[in-house]
């Protein structure tokens, strides 16, 4: 007798369906209830986006008591079906409360060797200074003849993490500083 692909396949799935069967009536032996356990723990469960490389994968973000406790891929999400990069997969290192996150100002002057420690306050009245002294130091009214009233001294690019509201409302801002060169790298 010569056994077929097909008869081989049909064999083998009532061989195995056959295992089964008196392996769960047949052999004695009697299903155990499932364990019991308690679900005490409160663990809130919020959906993201990935702001590395504008691919736009989704993640779960899991915390407990305002702490996150796991990040893992979303497997209902569309691009990429639960699975994570190797930049994705260490997502957890952004979150606020990772102990090594740097959580000060760190400047280091000219020339110098040394970090600082300064302010917010500081940090954000020097950016603000440095970009209204370098706007002003190069503003341009006319060319030729035309008025343009731009900067060519400062660019802006926009992060694959902005949505598209903070695009709009960030290009808004560097029109109204007078910048000319805008620029956004997502992809999505």
């Amino acid at each position: 007798m010569e056994l077929g692909r097909r008869d081989f396949i049909k064999a083998s799935g009532a061989g195995i369906g056959g295992l089964a069967l008196w392996q769960l009536l047949g052999s004695g032996n009697t299903l155990a209830a499932p364990k019991r356990f308690s679900l005490t723990r409160q663990v809130g469960e919020k959906t993201t986006i990935c702001p590395y490389d504008a691919s736009g994968c989704g993640f779960i973000v899991a915390t407990e008591g305002g702490r996150v406790m796991n990040i893992e891929g979303d497997p209902e999400h569309p691009v990429n079906n639960g699975a994570a990069c190797a930049k994705g997969s260490s997502l957890r290192q952004l979150s606020a409360d990772n102990e090594r996150r740097l959580r000060k100002v760190l400047y280091r002057r000219p020339g110098g060797t040394e970090w600082e420690e300064q302010s917010w306050d500081w940090a954000i009245d020097s950016i603000a200074q440095r970009i209204k002294e370098t706007r002003d130091g190069n503003w341009m009214e006319t060319d030729e003849g035309i008025i343009v009233n731009r900067t060519e001294a400062i660019g802006n690019l926009g992060g694959a993490a902005l949505d598209n509201e903070e695009c709009y409302l960030l290009v808004k801002m560097m029109r109204a500083l007078g910048l000319v060169y805008i620029e956004h790298q997502a992809r999505i």
